[in-house]
Order: structure tokens, then C-alpha cells, then sequence
């Protein structure tokens, strides 16, 4: 099959080498320049298969012809693809709950506990728990932000109960103010940053069930989304006294 090829730019200012040009049907990029030929430079480079050819492309080209939007045919995972993103995860996992209610903590007993008025019994010999901990036990940094309405929903009030089990496990729990939320310019979406280089945006039926994620990892998305993380870390409040002070101001 023919290439549909579309000459996207050069960085030399005189329609040469170096290029960007695009797929137009796989939506990949080609890019041609210098050959690196540079043996301390080759020696350097990591996972050249055998057939590749290495080639020098200024920064400014990158930036100025590189992909930028989200890819037009989104990658969605599973809920059971999705799941093996907290099992292979080296580094980090943050997540920005939006939502105001989730079906599945409902399925749970300790949800029956907390709707009756009861402390809830947590486990913390699920596997969830198991793997998390050992995750945050071997240095992994795992964190969420929490938005609350004013005032909060039945499920918004348990998972601010459900942030003691968090923070047992290791995690980084924290809440913020829908209002707040706004003001910061946070985005009406739920999804979680792995490692810092892949999103996943988490898809909801009507009746707020997970029914997969989006993966993201177009550098210039991700970015944003780390953007929008480190903002909702600084304005959000740990669980504990966020639940203290909303029991004062009430």
C-alpha cells in the first residue's frame, strides 16, 4: 500500500533536510535529516534494531512540526487493561477524582457500614491494598485529589471516610472544593498520570459505572496533565483536615 505522505515542515527555513512529513492514514511521522555518524555519540543510543538509521533533528523542528493534538482514533483500554496499569507502574500514580459518585464503592460493605452511620470495617489484605502498599513500601509515590460539593454527596462523604485507608497504604490523600476546583481551572475530568508519562482518562456509563480509559501519551498532553496535577496538589487540603474543617464550618 502506497503512503499518503504530507510534508508537515523543515526546520531550515529553505524547505529541506531536516523534514517532518505524516502519515495521513496511520498517522505516523517521518522524519529525515543528517545521519549521526558520530561513533561516541552511536554508542550512546539505546534500542537501535538492526535496519534503523540515526538522524539529527534540531529541537525547533520537533516543536514547531510534531503532533500536538490528541491521536484522531483514542486508544481505550479495558477495565481489566486498565487495572494492569497499577500493576506495572515503577515510579509514580496520581489521580484527580472529579466525580461525584461512583458506582462501585456502593457494591462494597464498608459503603453499607458508612450509609448505616457505622465505622467501617477496612481491609487491608485485598489485593488492591496488598499491591499499593507494596508499591509505597518500595518508594513508589501514589496520591489523589479528591473534589467535594458543597454540599458533598453520600459517596463524596465516604470516600473523605475512605482517605483513613488510603493514607494507611501509603498514599497522598488530599480534597479540595468544587468551587476551588473551578477557580484553579481544573478540568472536569477524572484520570490518572502513571510515571509521569502516561494518562489514562477513566470513561463512565450513565449510571457511573468504569467502563474503560483513554490512554494519552502525546508528550505535549501529558505535559498538561502534569500541569493540571502539580495545581491541584497545591491547592488541595489533606483529607484530615479538610474532614476537620469541614465538621468546624459546619
Amino acid at each position: 500500500m502506497v503512503r499518503r505522505l504530507r510534508f508537515n515542515g523543515t526546520g531550515s527555513g529553505e524547505g529541506s533536510c531536516p523534514a517532518i512529513h505524516e502519515d495521513l492514514d496511520t498517522g505516523e511521522f517521518i522524519v529525515h535529516g543528517p545521519r549521526l555518524a558520530d561513533p561516541d555519540a552511536l554508542a550512546q543510543l539505546q534500542h537501535i534494531d538492526e535496519g534503523e538509521i540515526p538522524v539529527v533533528i534540531p529541537r525547533n523542528t520537533l516543536i514547531d512540526f510534531g503532533p500536538r493534538d490528541r491521536d484522531t482514533k483514542p486508544r481505550i483500554f479495558t477495565p481489566e487493561q486498565f487495572a494492569k496499569l497499577f500493576e506495572n507502574f515503577q515510579h509514580s500514580a496520581w489521580h484527580l477524582e472529579m466525580r461525584r459518585r461512583y458506582a462501585v464503592d456502593e457494591t462494597a460493605d464498608t459503603y453499607v457500614q458508612f450509609a448505616r452511620g457505622e465505622t467501617p470495617d477496612w481491609d487491608f489484605e485485598t489485593p488492591w491494598s496488598r499491591g499499593i502498599r507494596a508499591k509505597t513500601e518500595d518508594g513508589a509515590f501514589v496520591g489523589r485529589v479528591r473534589i467535594v460539593d458543597d454540599p458533598p454527596t453520600m459517596g463524596q462523604l465516604y470516600l473523605l471516610a475512605h482517605g483513613q485507608r488510603n493514607a494507611a497504604l501509603g498514599e497522598d490523600v488530599r480534597n479540595m472544593w468544587r468551587a476551588d476546583a473551578q477557580k484553579a481551572n481544573l478540568p472536569d475530568e477524572d484520570f490518572w498520570i502513571f510515571d509521569s508519562h502516561i494518562v489514562a482518562l477513566c470513561i463512565f456509563d450513565g449510571d457511573d459505572n468504569l467502563t474503560g480509559a483513554e490512554l494519552i501519551t502525546e508528550p505535549a498532553a501529558v505535559n498538561q496533565y502534569n500541569r493540571l496535577a502539580d495545581v491541584a496538589r497545591h491547592y488541595a487540603i489533606p483529607y484530615d483536615r479538610f474532614a476537620a474543617n469541614m465538621t468546624t464550618e459546619r
